[in-house]
């Protein structure tokens, strides 16, 4: 059996003896790959259970953070991270990537590919995160948790955005006037203070407005 404990940033070192193997499951919106078969998975728990099923000795180990992999191209693909080796360029916009996959997905930018379809509306994606994340609209999934107040979120940036109402964090500073702000859309918001730009228009009476919510307002007028 394999056992997972800790939170989605910590690197895993799991050894029993139907399962030998390490791995470093990130958290985010970002997929969970195997790295004996390169493949594919939304949630770090189905990645180690899938992991155990290759049952492999890792006798290569990185000299630096001592992670072990079970041949060689593992190790040196791993060894990336910390070299800052980028081999593989896109060949349109010289951008250069660690991991052939990374360009692969990457070159979708430029030809517009969007090979991943959602099965209950048929929208496309560049990428299978991308997909999972999208499906989460038709499930109800909501797998981030807040630690202090358990409300539940579909993307971890909202989680991470919402967390900042707990510890008081305001990272999104104005430019102009120094104003921080706990969430950058707030930001935006108060940034047409200083431009001046009105992006919400009312289609009864032109009237344009800063904020959405003002815009709302100002339509019950229409409205009565």
């Amino acid at each position: 059996m394999c056992f997972y404990q800790g939170t989605l940033s910590q690197q895993l070192h799991l050894r029993s003896d139907e399962c030998s193997y390490s791995c470093d499951v990130r958290g985010g919106e970002s997929t969970h790959s195997c790295e004996l078969c390169n493949k594919v998975f939304s949630q770090p728990s189905t990645l180690i259970a899938h992991q155990c099923k290759h049952n492999v000795e890792r006798p290569y180990m990185c000299d630096v953070c001592n992670k072990a992999f079970s041949n060689k191209r593992g190790l040196n693909i791993h060894q990336r991270v910390h070299s800052g080796e980028r081999p593989y360029m896109c060949d349109v916009c010289n951008r250069a990537f660690s991991h052939q996959g990374n360009l692969i997905t990457h070159q979708r930018i430029h030809t517009s590919e969007r090979p991943y379809m959602c099965d209950v509306c048929n929208k496309t994606f560049s990428q299978q995160n991308h997909l999972t994340t999208h499906q989460r609209i038709h499930s109800g999934k909501r797998p981030y948790t807040c630690d202090v107040c358990n409300r539940a979120f579909s993307h971890q940036g909202n989680l991470i955005t919402h967390q900042h109402i707990h510890t008081g964090e305001r990272p999104f500073k104005c430019d102009v006037c120094n104003k921080a702000f706990s969430q950058q859309s707030n930001l935006i918001t108060h940034q047409r203070i200083h431009t001046g730009e009105r992006p919400y228009k009312c289609d009864v009476c032109n009237k344009a407005f800063s904020n959405k919510s003002i815009l709302k307002k100002h339509q019950r007028i229409h409205s009565v």
